[in-house]
């Protein structure tokens, strides 16, 4: 759905150029247009199947853990002076929301009648959810990760073996997300006739960034019913959740876009291309990144590799730019101090990314940014596990209570 003007309403579709308001369309080369294409049309196809979708929700269900619960938290609420609600995604098959997505992409794999699924990493989740629906649908992977993150999730490269997926080392640029993009969407010029690229977030060419903000719906949808019977038919106060590409914060908000929650994205303070990004192009879409006076794409920096980007995907510079969400930021201090939280009031370790929405919720509840008494819901979008060890060696072993 479009307004005469052209700009997106609401979450709904983009336009017939998959922009919403300036942001988002089509920067490929051209060898990368039909391929775009042929994903939009095989997509719109097969969302519209009952057949489709079923399967989609069953293996959702049967085999991802669906649907994920609500965890009301008693003793962080005591402690910040706001009921705290965790949407769990951490507790889906594989311990992040990424497995939402790829299930949808693999099924969209087959239908296309391709055997062969190339995707990027940062933080290694998406590829170990990829490998996953590899493994279960029974398609060839390969994986392009940086060799900083692969360093840095040591755990998640070997999943991704064991799981029978290729992991190829990025040696190129910063070693990290935005260049294992870069390789995976190289990759895919040369191989498009018998491989899907299964993008992880809500960026990159259209159809991408509405494909997977679909996909990933399930989140906000759950959790506004869910939200629902536990407040008496009515919405949280504030819905905040981390943004790198930012799927999981999509998916959230598409479940209370309609209504009045206050709805927040949390970025990395060294990321942060709402607070200092400007308008540009970057992996196929026209979004906010951060960019030097030149027009060169700019590091990010992070604690975390999962928010390790110099942007943000198109929908969420658009809900920046109308209003409809805001964006702030959280440095890495703040963030280690917020997962140590969780972990001794609730005995729930975050991953980082996560911690990062936590990190601002603390601070926003303790400063009255949030006020006292309010209802605020968290998507918990992974488990910590994956970065235990990375944590380990900058508490030293010995965690500080915050």
């Amino acid at each position: 759905m479009t307004t005469t003007t052209g700009r997106a309403a609401g979450m709904g579709q983009p336009t017939a150029t998959g922009r919403f308001g300036e942001f988002g369309g089509r920067y490929v080369p051209e060898a990368l247009v039909p391929a775009c294409a042929e994903v939009e049309e095989a997509f719109r196809a097969a969302w519209a199947d009952p057949a489709f979708v079923g399967r989609y929700h069953d293996l959702l269900r049967d085999y991802a853990g669906r649907p994920t619960p609500v965890t009301e938290c008693a003793r962080l609420s005591e402690e910040l002076g706001v009921r705290v609600l965790l949407k769990r995604e951490d507790l889906t098959h594989t311990g992040s929301h990424k497995i939402n997505n790829v299930i949808g992409q693999g099924l969209l794999t087959v239908a296309m009648g391709k055997r062969r699924v190339i995707a990027e990493t940062g933080a290694g989740q998406h590829g170990v959810a990829t490998a996953t629906a590899a493994a279960l649908l029974g398609l060839s992977c390969t994986v392009y990760m940086g060799e900083l993150d692969m360093a840095r999730q040591e755990l998640n490269v070997f999943r991704m073996r064991l799981l029978g997926a290729d992991v190829v080392a990025v040696r190129s640029g910063s070693r990290t997300l935005k260049d294992a993009v870069n390789e995976a969407m190289r990759a895919w010029v040369s191989e498009v006739d018998t491989t899907h690229y299964c993008l992880g977030s809500v960026m990159g060419p259209h159809p991408y960034p509405w494909m997977v903000r679909e996909l990933q719906r399930v989140i906000g949808d759950e959790a506004r019913e869910q939200c629902r019977a536990l407040l008496g038919g009515t919405d949280p106060d504030v819905v905040v959740a981390c943004v790198g590409g930012g799927s999981n914060a999509a998916g959230t908000f598409a479940g209370f876009v309609s209504g009045s929650a206050r709805l927040v994205g949390v970025e990395a303070a060294g990321g942060s291309a709402v607070g200092r990004g400007v308008p540009g192009v970057l992996h196929g879409m026209r979004s906010l990144l951060l960019q030097d006076e030149t027009g060169q794409i700019k590091e990010a920096e992070s604690i975390s590799a999962g928010l390790d980007y110099p942007g943000i995907g198109p929908e969420h510079a658009y809900l920046a730019g109308t209003g409809r969400a805001e964006y702030a930021a959280a440095g890495d201090d703040e963030v280690l101090d917020a997962l140590q939280l969780l972990a001794r009031t609730e005995g729930i370790i975050p991953a980082l990314e996560p911690a990062h929405a936590l990190a601002w919720l603390a601070r926003s509840a303790r400063d009255g940014s949030v006020p006292a008494g309010s209802t605020v819901l968290l998507t918990m979008s992974g488990r910590g596990d994956k970065d235990a060890e990375a944590v380990m060696g900058i508490l030293g072993g010995s965690a500080a209570r915050p």
